[in-house]
């Protein structure tokens, strides 16, 4: 008879530990996740200026980012629309991660280029570079941070 309360006082126990390191794990995981999202939110972004060199347009067109992330093609929702037939509705993207510039294609028609190079996976993009959409052109300049 005692020996099968002592049994049963040892599972109680072994399940209590269990359970204390369980949520002891779980909360030095939450905590190291929330250190690392405050120190991705205080990094600042370079902001990188797009200009249009070459699409039916005459007139150049020039834009600025300071975002994270630059969505490049013919839908509305872009950041950039380009109004070309072989651009594809969301063609491209620019994102800023690892303190670099990273051209990426979104599985476009025509593909995406970055100088002359067709883009198969993620790429770094530095200033100078052109990235080609479909026939419109995109000089790339990365302003330092101040």
């Amino acid at each position: 008879m005692i020996t099968g309360i002592l049994v049963l006082v040892l599972r109680i126990l072994l399940a209590v530990a269990l359970y204390a390191f369980l949520g002891w794990a779980l909360w030095v995981l939450w905590r190291e996740l929330n250190l690392h999202l405050q120190q991705v939110s205080r990094e600042q972004v370079p902001p990188i200026v797009l200009e249009v060199v070459s699409e039916q347009e005459s007139e150049e067109r020039r834009y600025q980012f300071n975002e994270r992330e630059v969505l490049l093609g013919r839908h509305p929702s872009c950041q950039i629309v380009l109004n070309d037939e072989t651009v594809s509705t969301r063609h491209a993207r620019l994102r800023y991660r690892d303190h670099q510039w990273w051209v990426e294609d979104l599985h476009s028609t025509n593909g995406t280029f970055l100088n002359d190079e067709r883009v198969m996976t993620p790429t770094v993009v530095v200033s100078g570079d052109i990235v080609r959409c479909g026939q419109a052109l995109l000089r790339i300049q990365i302003q330092s941070q101040e």
